[in-house]
């Protein structure tokens, strides 16, 4: 069907009025971003286990929906994607990609990269240099080999097909090395410093492939305009960096920290400014993308502008417009173009040049710098990533015809290609040494063994904002001992690594004090109010500080977790409970920092090399001035009885420890724990599989309580509660508000009243049965809670049970050792838990 462009309505009359909405614009274009859309997700989400870059699944996707494929269906092709459309696809997904130039503008910070020093830049140097070196030679046999590549001037194809052959895709390498959990190594920092460079490199370079390749005729013309082009580029951006910059930091100025919103006017001043700065340099003659790259350099990095102004612009335009670009890319990628040997030929040999040109230069200069080998050769892979700007400099030198069907579709292939290849490639290379530290405190009763305990309590404490550091400094100060003993803590800010841009400004922010993780104290440098929160704590004096920064996504960082307490030997990590009370009473507000943060708490519960306690806030500001322990017996309740022992050494903190007992110390209603493969972890509470010799835990739980009220008799409050109800009891002591803290543990051997407990539904099963019940919303506890889980691999095993109510005499006999046994479904004969009556 033909139409003529200017006769094109934008809306329907309805199909009830005779009218097909694909025959209009707006139908149209609202059917052609959902194909584009649901095609996109479902790649990525197939792709997923291959640990590729979103980057990927979207390429592909708009090469599939293209005449590669989909395409091959004339139907298709004339309803879904007719000529007649493309002009108005092709405006809007040109000004998500406008917008996404800018986000890239904002995430480069150019004076970490002045920060990065010689190595950086020799790589990138030379990284760039050879491989746009080998585009002379593969301009040449392209020229003399591909139909129609020679009517194009030689100048500007040879600048195209160096810039295409040397770009490393900086956004995309970011990802990748978070995912790789190469971030923290001198690989990712280089590999990070360097791209940052080639970024620049490549913006210059395509503004120059720009200006040469002048007005998409095709045709030579003179070499003077193309140098007033050049030359009003470079006044564009000399204009930019020397009074619009400067504007934009009075800008940042005026929208402070303390204000979450920034207000609408400014804005509405920074889109328009992308647009007008679009506008300038597609009338210079250089692309409007290049403006709006410039303009998102001269936002300030520091404060929270710019990632204000990113969350509030990003999900629209990388969610819903830039995919619309990779469609009307692979809507211009003909595979089929590419056919017999000799253009296959020709594909493989710009995959090899692409590829040796790139890594051979990396590494050799990485191996000039002293680099090791394998570091090297994986730093020479990771710069050979491609992504979105590799596609943009393709679409504009097919735009200006220096490019044409054929060159494309190769040029197209190459970048999916390297891109793919980079993080199996890397995986095989190079995996960054995390060999075992000698750990000797691995929990705090250890150190009380030792006769180094005087100096050797070191904490984890992870966060995951600002929110969290008013509690953790509390619970830290309540822990300093006012003696000699020095209290080392490292200080984890947990930032989930999105496909945002707010988390590569994060990236930017870590680097800038040393290592993307573990930061080095600069004056001056400390930009991220949470670090410079503790940077204030240490000051006080007998509390050694050193913050670090952990960026990856959900679902690997607790190994980063696990890998800095292993390393750093600490005794125990603090956790953030994934939710926070706010205010007093019935006004209290619960702010949920979502369910993948609980699951990042369940996976460090299960593989920390030490002990583990989550704090469950409840305004924890003032100082945890009243603490309580609630003992029950078993390992994990040692440890929080141990931590509670360090706690009363703070001379203005009162504690209290209760010890529950059987009433009457009656074993008549014994309680038989079985494992249960149908219950579900997350419902019911887990415990132990390992064996126990409850006779000797009982004598270790007597000792340890009875050398805790000799160590602190008078100091400390010590009660004996025996209670058939320990539920209303837990509960009166939590709904009292006679303490700002309680202190349990998790509960991993229960004692019997505790096993009662076993097949409650647990809204909160990784607290195990105390601590659910008073971190539970529902039962009005006013105090915060300090769950703890005492290292010991031996009881790492976990297992939901089933309950089983049964006098004494009917229990199986044994020698002593009890606990959950290894039953088959079939079994049906219960294994006590044991004898611990208090």
């Amino acid at each position: 069907m033909g139409f003529n462009i200017t006769s094109i309505k934008t809306s329907s009359n309805g199909a009830w009025q005779g009218d097909n909405p694909l025959n209009f614009a707006f139908p149209l274009l609202i059917v052609q971003t959902t194909l584009i859309l649901v095609l996109n997700r479902f790649l990525a989400f197939l792709l997923k286990p291959l640990r590729q870059p979103k980057v990927i699944a979207e390429i592909v996707g708009g090469i599939l929906l293209g005449p590669s494929a989909f395409g091959r269906n004339e139907d298709y092709m004339h309803r879904i994607f007719p000529s007649w459309s493309m002009p108005v696809l092709e405006t809007v997904a040109s000004i998500g990609l406008l917008f996404f130039l800018f986000l890239v503008g904002l995430e480069l910070d150019l004076t970490s990269i002045r920060r990065s020093g010689r190595k950086a830049f020799g790589i990138a140097f030379c990284g760039i240099s050879l491989p746009f070196i080998c585009g002379f030679g593969v301009a040449f046999i392209l020229r003399k080999t591909v139909d129609g590549a020679d009517k194009v001037g030689y100048g500007q194809f040879i600048v195209f097909m160096g810039v295409a052959l040397s770009i490393t895709a900086f956004p995309v390498l970011a990802r990748i090395l978070a995912e790789l959990k190469l971030l923290t190594t001198q690989v990712g920092e280089i590999a990070m410093a360097s791209a940052a460079f080639n970024d620049v490199a490549a913006w210059i370079l395509l503004a120059l492939a720009v200006a040469i390749a002048g007005n998409g005729s095709g045709q030579q013309k003179s070499p003077l305009i193309s140098i007033w082009v050049l030359l009003s580029g470079m006044a564009f951006v000399i204009f930019m960096m020397v009074l619009i910059r400067p504007a934009m930091k009075w800008v940042a100025h005026r929208c402070p920290p303390e204000r979450d919103i920034i207000d609408e006017a400014y804005i509405c001043f920074t889109l328009g400014g992308v647009m007008v700065s679009g506008f300038i340099t597609d009338l210079i003659g250089i692309h409007a993308i290049f403006g709006a790259f410039i303009f998102g350099l001269t936002i300030p990095k520091e404060g929270d502008f710019a990632e204000k102004l990113i969350e509030r612009i990003e999900d629209f335009v990388t969610g819903l417009l830039l995919p619309l670009y990779f469609a009307s890319s692979g809507l211009k990628t003909d595979v089929a173009k590419i056919k017999g040997g000799e253009s296959w030929g020709l594909l493989a040999l710009v995959v090899t040049t692409a590829c040796a040109g790139k890594i051979i230069g990396t590494f050799g200069v990485a191996l000039m710098f002293g680099m090791a080998i394998r570091e090297s050769l994986a730093l020479g892979i990771l710069m050979n990533t491609k992504g979105l700007v590799e596609l943009i400099v393709l679409n504009i030198g097919k735009e200006k015809k220096v490019l044409n069907d054929e060159i494309f579709a190769i040029l197209v292939l190459m970048a999916l290609f390297t891109t793919f290849i980079t993080t199996p490639a890397v995986m095989a290379i190079y995996k960054p040494a995390r060999g075992s530290s000698v750990l000797t405190h691995r929990k705090l009763r250890d150190l009380t063994n030792t006769d180094e305990s005087k100096d050797q309590l070191r904490v984890l404490a992870c966060l995951h904002g600002i929110s969290n550091v008013p509690s953790i400094i509390s619970l830290i100060e309540s822990t300093r001992s006012t003696k000699k003993s020095q209290l080392k803590l490292f200080i984890m800010h947990l930032v989930e690594l999105t496909e945002r841009s707010s988390s590569i400004i994060m990236v930017h922010r870590a680097r800038k004090n040393g290592l993307p993780f573990i930061n080095r104290l600069r004056r001056g440098d400390w930009q991220d109010r949470v670090t410079g929160a503790f940077q204030a704590y240490s000051q006080l004096g007998r509390v050694s500080v050193r913050p670090s920064t952990a960026i990856s996504a959900l679902s690997t960082i607790h190994e980063d977790i696990c890998h800095v307490a292993e390393t750093k030997r600490v005794t125990m990590i603090i956790l953030p409970f994934h939710k926070q009370w706010r205010g007093q009473g019935d006004s209290q507000v619960i702010d949920n920092v979502g369910h993948g943060w609980r699951l990042v708490n369940q996976r460090v519960l299960k593989n920390a090399p030490c002990s583990v306690a989550i704090l469950v806030d409840r305004g924890l500001v003032n100082g945890a001035q009243r603490v309580c322990i609630l003992f029950f017996g078993g390992p994990d309740d040692r440890e929080a009885l141990e931590l509670s022992g360090r706690i009363a050494e703070h001379p203005a903190v009162k504690v209290s420890a209760v010890r529950f007992i059987e009433k009457d110390k009656l074993q008549s209603d014994g309680v038989v724990l079985k494992p249960s493969a149908s219950k579900c972890a997350e419902k019911n509470y887990s415990f132990s599989t390992a064996h126990i010799n409850t006779e000797k835990e009982k004598e270790l739980d007597d000792a340890v309580v009875e050398e805790f009220r000799s160590k602190w008799d008078g100091m400390v409050e010590y009660i004996e509660k025996t209670s058939s109800n320990i539920v209303e009891e837990v509960l009166g002591v939590g709904q009292s508000g006679d303490y700002d803290l309680i202190v349990v543990g998790k509960g991993r051997f229960p004692s019997r009243m505790v096993a009662k407990l076993a097949d409650r539904q647990a809204e909160h099963a990784e607290l195990g049965p105390i601590g659910d019940l008073l971190a539970s919303s529902s039962h009005r506890v006013s105090s915060s809670v300090l769950v703890i889980q005492q290292h010991d691999t031996a009881h790492a095993e976990e297992m939901p049970v089933a309950k089983v109510e049964q006098n004494e005499h009917d229990m199986v006999k044994g020698d002593g050792d009890a606990g959950m046994e290894e039953i088959s479904k079939e079994q049906v004969e219960p294994v006590p838990w044991g004898n611990v009556p208090g």
